[in-house]
């Protein structure tokens, strides 16, 4: 059975941190890419960050690089994002999800199946 579930998230000012936590199962996951996105309110769904099976390689989105750091312990089936220097923009909802893909297919993939999400909300 597929399961995601985040969290993490909550309410801070402009400039703090927050770590986000992502615990997975489910065959889809065995040997994944990982990854995660967010949205907005009346936005589109977007790609953060993605790392792969080994944690080798990662990539960002261009508005999160140098703020956000995507880390994954396979031991525990978790994938977190750690979030620096939060900005009101970077306020959304954050999703994790993976495949058995390459890192740019991965912030570009659609996904059937999709976890509650877990918000964060970032104050000026």
């Amino acid at each position: 059975q597929v399961q995601l579930v985040e969290s993490g998230g909550g309410l801070v000012q402009a400039g703090g941190s927050l770590r986000l936590s992502c615990t997975h199962s489910g065959r889809t996951y065995m040997y994944a890419a990982m990854g995660w996105f967010r949205q907005a309110p009346g936005k589109e769904r977007e790609f953060v960050a993605a790392i792969t099976w080994s944690g080798a390689g990662t990539i960002y989105a261009d508005s999160v690089k140098g703020r956000f750091t995507i880390s994954r312990d396979n031991a525990k089936n978790t994938v977190r994002l750690k979030m620096n220097s939060l900005k009101p923009e970077d306020s959304a909802v954050y999703y994790c999800n993976g495949d058995q893909v390459g890192l740019a297919d991965l912030a570009t993939a659609r996904y059937d199946y999709w976890g509650q999400g877990t918000q964060v909300t970032v104050s000026a």
